[in-house]
């Protein structure tokens, strides 16, 4: 095994969502990679409540299973994980971060699966796949008075008014709007950033005060407020419940960012009716 395992990781340091990833795990204690033994370490020493989510079992111990991932999630509460893997440890991490979302996907999953069965997925198993490899959860602060950019970020991010939500309003991410990176496909893509790396986005409303709390109050209260919205508003089974976001426009995401000129590249910060194609 590879004891420089971590250096992808951090090589890109001072990129906003492995940097939240760093102060919330101490990934330094393992000298080779974690996998799922190592998650399950990871759990242990979580401040977040994860004691209802599934462990971690390495891929190797699952013999001749022939539940398909999802089924055996649901049916074992254990999570499959490939050794040495980008992908499934990260998958890993937003399990340990949103616990009770990923329950959620998982038994929305098994619900359209017992109804449908596996195969073609439903429209709604098309959109938790979606989410689930390329989310980004936006938090927002309650706005002190109507006309709040708060109020309004998510339509402007609907209308890609690209200029006014990353630069215009640039101040607010990280004081007022909180991004955290839910698909696990994103964080392995992020080790190799490429522009027309794009992710799809969720808002829930938070009150005023929640950057002030620890990273993992933070957490706990975007994943049960995420659940709700997910339940009360069945986001995945409407047709436009999910809304593009340019991944390497958020700021603090890449350094390219701190100016105002890279948010020009039309190409990748799209207007809206080029980006439908009209």
């Amino acid at each position: 095994m590879n004891s420089n395992w971590l250096a992808p990781f951090s090589s890109h340091q001072s990129s906003l969502p492995f940097k939240k990833l760093s102060e919330l795990f101490d990934f330094a204690q393992f000298t080779t990679w974690p996998n799922a033994a190592g998650l399950n370490r990871l759990k242990r020493q979580s401040k977040a409540d994860v004691n209802h989510s599934p462990d971690f079992i390495c891929q190797s111990q699952l013999g001749n299973n022939e539940d398909y991932y999802e089924q055996y999630i649901f049916n074992h509460h254990r999570i499959p994980t490939r050794p040495d893997n980008w992908h499934d440890f990260f998958n890993g991490l937003i399990w340990l971060q949103f616990p009770q979302t990923k329950c959620l996907l998982n038994q929305l999953h098994m619900e359209d699966i017992t109804q449908f069965g596996l195969h073609p997925r439903s429209h709604r198993r098309n959109k938790l796949t979606h989410f689930d490899e390329c989310g980004v959860v936006l938090a927002i602060e309650c706005g002190q008075h109507e006309n709040a950019i708060q109020g309004r970020m998510p339509e402007l991010l609907r209308q890609h008014e690209w200029r006014q939500v990353f630069v215009d309003n640039r101040r607010q991410w990280g004081a007022t709007i909180h991004s955290f990176m839910f698909g696990h496909a994103n964080l392995e893509m992020l080790l190799q950033p490429f522009i027309g790396l794009t992710g799809k986005w969720l808002s829930v409303e938070v009150p005023s005060g929640f950057g002030d709390l620890s990273g993992f109050e933070q957490l706990a209260l975007t994943d049960q407020l995420l659940c709700k919205k997910i339940t009360d508003e069945n986001v995945f089974a409407q047709k436009n419940g999910l809304f593009p976001l340019p991944l390497l426009g958020i700021p603090d995401v890449t350094e390219a960012s701190e100016d105002p000129r890279y948010y020009d590249n039309n190409d990748y910060f799209r207007p809206r009716l080029k980006y439908h194609g009209k």
